[in-house]
């Protein structure tokens, strides 16, 4: 599936059954003050009590229940409403699950995620959310960040479009380092995929 905007662009979120919704607000907040030529078509979550949910009604955002159990089903059905949307891209919020490989190939769009850290350090299996913080913070590091990038069937390995280092030399805890990068998070995200559209279009 190619992505066909050349005014607008259709994009698809991916989140979890524990997502908060705070980089999915950001996303939205950027696109509807900053880039008007993206658009929020629809929200995935795994767990209809996902305080995401709440976030998605606030915000006037199409959300879809499709449970992570079967990755084949769910992937199945991603599949149907990107094309049915025409979707140029998908970006995702706090989706843990691996996206398969022939997934990544039959969608045909560009899949972005946002990881809590700089990779290629603290990425892999196993390591999101806090798990990466309390790794960054048990290593005693000086810096962290948000590392924005491509999605292909290897957790963490796609190539990088963007990072934003932090100091957390003063953070006497994993939650301070989370906190910090969060706020990084939230004004990384909507910027690179600002970016990284307009230069599929030149």
């Amino acid at each position: 599936m190619e992505g066909t905007a050349s005014e607008t662009w259709r994009l698809a979120v991916l989140t979890s059954g524990h997502s908060r919704g705070s980089n999915l607000r950001a996303l939205h907040n950027y696109f509807s003050s900053q880039d008007k030529r993206i658009m929020i078509v629809f929200v995935t979550v795994s767990l209809p009590s996902a305080p995401v949910v709440d976030v998605c009604g606030e915000l006037g955002l199409q959300v879809h229940h499709i449970p992570t159990r079967n990755m084949g089903s769910f992937e199945e059905r991603v599949l149907e409403l990107c094309r049915d949307e025409k979707i140029d891209l998908i970006v995702l919020a706090g989706f843990l699950k691996r996206l398969s490989s022939a997934f990544i190939e039959d969608v045909g769009i560009p899949i972005l995620n946002i990881h809590p850290a700089l990779l290629p350090k603290y990425g892999g299996k196993g390591m999101y959310g806090e798990r990466v913080h309390k790794a960054v913070f048990a290593a005693g590091e000086r810096e962290s960040g948000p590392t924005v990038h491509l999605v292909n069937a290897m957790y963490d390995q796609g190539s990088i479009l963007a990072q934003r280092k932090v100091d957390i030399s003063g953070c006497v805890s994993p939650q301070e380092i989370a906190a910090e990068v969060l706020r990084a998070e939230h004004s990384l995200y909507g910027p690179t995929i600002s970016a990284f559209l307009e230069k599929r279009t030149k």
